[in-house]
């Protein structure tokens, strides 16, 4: 039954996004400030915020919510002010999502983006690009998704809306997981789950482990599945959110399929089909009686099986997607071409003053020493722009890779047989993170990696990435070096040495004891994506070289039967046996001494 599970993993994410927009809408509220609006005559300053309100607050009437966005859309543009300008089509395109017309919210998302920047806020303009990956996803459009959820991803990140920020994140996750990037996905999942559990956000935690659980049951790991999506499902109850519950439970009807238990599989299918009508799901209602038809007839029902799949042929086509990946790939279009457009116009009017200039210097030729001196300084200032872009390349990626990516314009992945690869991580770092305010945090954490940083260019080491608390790095590319396994083990050693020496100073920070692991073996290495370029490593070398670092203990260099071999005539390792490895079974394993 496995293959049956890929058609039924549906867009979770989007959801999630729209709960820190959505979740504090009152109608009571818009119904009360809907007599306001009507009964007294306000200046615009007061209407603007007004009309905020009753755009984001009225739930019930959403074409009358459309309309409240739509006035405060043309008093905003009236006044002049971009701040409310993205409020309102940033409330449009959320009514419009939520009435099932995703390209047109995508415009009016794309619009409020724009709003955004051009009032210089930040947070606002990551929402709306978060938002705007979010609908590329929903359409499967997913390089285009990831694009704008990378830029979402690193605006938020200087915001301080950790909820909104940790929520883009877990949206990516989703959108790899609906690419079977399964890797990919359990490690943004975690990354959001572990900023949820930090703030204490209860809905953020459930899709969290609801999502973990989607991962597990994609490749094959049921009984996590079971457990993760078991407990999402029940904090979602308490919080009445049906919607992700009636994937969830479609994804608990697929773990009972494939275990052949076909009662129960059905069990979990009704229940969600039932919770899809209640709340009027459109989507739910087409993907459970998708499923539910699948189960009748391999149950031999056939008439139950008819009768599920029209309901699902009714409901898929009441929902207005037609031509979705096409708009959607046109509306991006549009975007690009209006912001080229506003550099052409730009260097359209520097061009006209140019020519005036030349004009007048025909007239007064003292302006010629002006005019070069101007030139002058301004070469100049290219020059030190195009050299901190280039510094800025090559510490983003090694310089091979650099040199190879500007002369091609794409770099193309290379497996490299010989790399030893360095997980760390800090001890008990979430539970120590719960009293530890989190600019504080970010401070004690950024004075590791800074050593860490250093301790890499020392040694040889290409610093590959830092995921929370862990820190990855590899030896032996972007060019091959015998040395590898040496430089590594000897980097690992200073590490251990500098967090030991930071345990006894007194200086304000945090400090933690560390686990280190490192094994050696065959990796894909490459570029990820096509803006915001990361050099990144791929393979079960990377896998086993994190499982090394959790089998470790504080302040230990746990390391793989081969790296041993790499490095035994030079170090000395204390033999720990064969460890039982979740998902790897035994494993030799060697403390460095």
């Amino acid at each position: 039954m496995a293959h049956y599970r890929k058609a039924y993993t549906l867009f979770i994410g989007f959801f999630c996004l729209l709960i820190q927009i959505l979740s504090a809408q009152d109608q009571k509220l818009a119904d009360s400030l809907s007599r306001i609006y009507q009964t007294q005559k306000l200046p615009d300053t007061a209407k603007l915020e007004l009309l905020r309100n009753l755009a984001y607050n009225e739930s019930r009437d959403l074409d009358l919510g459309i309309r409240y966005a739509d006035e405060l859309i043309a008093l905003s543009t009236k006044l002049g002010n971009n701040l409310y300008l993205y409020r309102g089509y940033l409330q449009k395109g959320n009514k419009l999502s939520t009435k099932g017309d995703p390209d047109a919210a995508m415009a009016a998302y794309i619009k409020s983006a724009e709003a955004a920047q051009k009032a210089g806020y930040e947070k606002g303009q990551g929402s709306a690009l978060g938002a705007i990956g979010d609908t590329y996803a929903n359409a499967r459009n997913f390089p285009n998704a990831m694009l704008y959820y990378r830029k979402a991803i690193e605006v938020m990140r200087n915001t301080g809306d950790t909820v909104l920020w940790a929520t883009i994140i877990s949206n990516a996750g989703d959108a790899f997981l609906q690419q079977k990037k399964y890797d990919s996905a359990l490690l943004y999942f975690r990354e959001s789950g572990r900023v949820f559990e930090l703030v204490d956000y209860t809905t953020g935690k459930a899709y969290s482990m609801g999502n973990i659980g989607m991962v597990y049951a994609n490749t094959g790991q049921n009984e996590l599945a079971e457990k993760n999506i078991n407990e999402a499902i029940s904090l979602l109850e308490n919080l009445g959110d049906y919607s992700p519950i009636c994937i969830y439970l479609i994804s608990m009807s697929d773990i009972y399929a494939e275990k052949e238990d076909m009662q129960m599989a059905q069990n979990y299918a009704r229940k969600s089909l039932s919770l899809a009508e209640q709340y009027k799901l459109k989507d739910q209602v087409s993907v459970a009686s998708l499923k539910l038809s699948v189960l009748s007839e391999n149950a031999g029902d056939k008439d139950a099986a008819l009768r599920y799949y029209k309901k699902h042929v009714a409901y898929r086509d009441s929902v207005n997607d037609i031509n979705t990946v096409q708009k959607m790939a046109n509306l991006r279009t549009d975007f690009e071409v209006s912001q080229k457009q506003v550099e052409v116009d730009l260097l359209n009017q520097e061009k006209k003053n140019q020519r005036n200039m030349l004009i007048s210097l025909f007239v007064i030729l003292a302006l010629v020493s002006a005019l070069l001196g101007t030139l002058y300084i301004y070469y100049r200032i290219v020059s030190r722009e195009k050299k901190r872009s280039e510094a800025l390349l090559l510490n983003i990626l090694p310089a091979e890779t650099a040199k190879e990516l500007k002369k091609n314009g794409k770099v193309e992945a290379v497996k490299f047989d010989q790399v030893t690869v360095l997980f760390t991580d800090f001890v008990a770092f979430s539970k120590e993170a719960e009293n530890i305010e989190p600019e504080k945090l970010v401070e004690s954490i950024d004075h590791y990696f800074r050593a860490f940083d250093e301790i890499t260019s020392k040694h040889g080491l290409e610093k590959i990435k830092t995921v929370g608390d862990a820190y990855m790095c590899a030896c032996g590319l972007p060019t091959a070096n015998p040395s590898h396994a040496s430089n590594v083990i000897r980097a690992a050693q200073d590490m251990i040495k500098m967090v030991n020496n930071s345990m006894t100073k007194e200086d304000g920070l945090s400090h933690f004891e560390i686990r280190i692991g490192v094994h050696t073996g065959p990796v894909v290495a490459g570029i990820v994506g096509i803006k915001k370029w990361q050099y990144d490593i791929w393979g079960d070398t990377v896998n086993i070289a994190s499982r090394m670092e959790s089998m470790s203990k504080p302040g230990r260099i746990n390391i793989s039967e081969t790296t041993y071999q790499e490095i035994k005539n030079d170090f000395t390792c204390e033999y720990r046996g064969e460890i039982e490895v979740k998902n790897r079974g035994a494993l030799k394993m060697y403390f460095l001494v």
